[in-house]
């Protein structure tokens, strides 16, 4: 395999895929380490690039690179401090760390993030099943669903689920629980089969590994999709997984796909992965993505004051990954940091969060989509909200619709008031607000925007 070749493909994929704004400021000065048969290791610059690349940008790079390579490999980010140089990476690699396995057998430690629970989940119609089964699972482990496979695009809260059983069943009883990703499961397995210790010092640490992932009463494993190049990887988790649900030993299972979509994966495990419940995650409705954001602004984190006009902006343009929702907040936190103590006004926040913003959404949530939608909602015409009409139905739909093409699409006042007849753009100010301040204590209003908001996504 030629490296350079594919490196270089990936940069241009990805200046493709991505804004030069969004390339330049994260991907323009990463650099290749190495290519493995099982890995892509890149370097980064600093903490907060690596962090914001993994958080927001790893799904789309994993799949550049199974385009280019045909393999799914997995992608594993280093700063400089983390790696030495390319040439020494097989001695690296073969380093074994047999002492988080050791650890871990003598303190049993759970690798749970305390902050995920179920009480601080949010639920909607996305997620409201695969929420209740993981609550379920989580009441009675090892008795319902095992093994239970949660899978769904990645940023939707699987992960967030996952530790909720977790914490779950700890507090609730006296079982030994386990989280670890896959990427922690293949390292400690290979590096264990590349021990070139003696003979009786590997077969303690082989132990140690089986007691580790077999010893225990709840296992749950992350991004199982990485699994799939790793045949031999692949045979010793058949085996620990034979080994838990023979003993009605709960199981738990994340994934970005489907088990059908796990190509790589031997028939007998993706078999395996049936025998239990599978539950989806689908990408949040615009109501879901608003209560997410005023969730997440009420956390000690953020305890960020966001007018309702701002919150409809984001949960309408920035996407449906909650990661990129946090971390518009966090960009909006900066901002208002920069600014002062003021207060955020829709303008500034859209200047704010411009780079987060999906310029898809716009399209669909056009001036003539809405106008559509609000007057078939109120049995009217477009024409009729275009029109000079004054009746007081008909003026109410149009404020109506001027105050959602403000705030669902990035039009300016004047490109909503040519659509709206060539109103004057004062016209389109004035509607806005006063629906922006109607809505506040008006609860049909606010009723009939939220169903309108809804109509919008369909």
């Amino acid at each position: 395999m030629d490296k350079v070749k594919v490196w270089n493909e990936f940069l241009e994929e990805l200046r493709l895929k991505t804004s030069d704004l969004t390339f330049n400021t994260w991907f323009k000065d990463l650099s290749l380490i190495n290519i493995t048969d099982d890995k892509i290791m890149i370097a980064v610059q600093y903490q907060g690039q690596k962090t914001h690349i993994v958080n927001n940008y790893l799904e789309m790079i994993s799949e550049i690179f199974l385009e280019i390579t045909g393999q799914m490999k997995q992608i594993v980010f280093y700063l400089e401090d983390e790696y030495k140089p390319e040439e020494n990476f097989n001695v690296i690699e073969e380093t074994i760390n047999n002492k988080d396995t050791t650890d871990f057998v003598n303190n049993r430690k759970t690798n749970l993030k305390s902050k995920y629970t179920f009480e601080n989940f949010v639920v909607g119609d996305a997620n409201r099943y695969a929420y209740s089964c993981c609550k379920a699972v989580a009441q009675n482990p090892g008795k319902l669903y095992n093994p239970l496979f949660i899978y769904g695009k990645s940023g939707l809260g699987k992960t967030h689920l996952m530790h909720a059983i977790g914490n779950y069943i700890v507090a609730n009883s006296n079982l030994k629980v386990l989280y670890v990703t896959t990427d922690e499961f293949m390292n400690e397995f290979i590096n264990i089969s590349k021990n070139k210790g003696n003979k009786e010092e590997n077969l303690t640490y082989i132990d140690l590994f089986k007691s580790k992932y077999r010893d225990i009463d709840v296992l749950m494993i992350d991004d199982i999709q990485f699994l799939g190049s790793a045949t031999v990887t692949q045979q010793e988790f058949t085996n620990t997984f034979n080994a838990l649900r023979d003993n009605d030993k709960q199981i738990v299972i994340c994934s970005d796909r489907s088990v059908d979509d796990l190509k790589m994966f031997e028939e007998r495990l993706k078999t395996r992965f049936n025998w239990g419940l599978k539950t989806i995650i689908n990408i949040p409705d615009f109501d879901l993505k608003v209560k997410i954001i005023k969730n997440k602004i009420k956390s000690e984190e953020l305890m960020l004051d966001l007018s309702d006009d701002i919150i409809d902006f984001i949960a309408a343009n920035c996407g449906s990954d909650i990661r990129n929702l946090e971390g518009t907040l966090i960009r909006l936190l900066a901002f208002k940091a920069i600014w002062g103590n003021q207060t955020l006004t829709l303008e500034n926040a859209r200047e704010a969060v411009i780079d987060y913003t999906d310029n898809m959404i716009y399209t669909d949530n056009s001036i003539a989509k809405i106008l559509q939608v609000v007057s078939k909602y109120f049995n009217l015409t477009v024409e009729d909200l275009k029109g000079k009409k004054r009746s007081k139905n008909i003026a109410n739909a149009r404020m109506i619709a001027m105050y959602l093409c403000r705030i669902l699409t990035e039009e300016s006042y004047i490109s909503i008031a040519a659509e709206l007849g060539g109103r004057d753009h004062s016209t389109i100010i004035h509607g806005f607000e006063k629906i922006s301040e109607e809505i506040k204590t008006d609860e049909e209003l606010k009723n009939i925007i939220s169903e309108l908001k809804v109509k919008m996504s369909e």
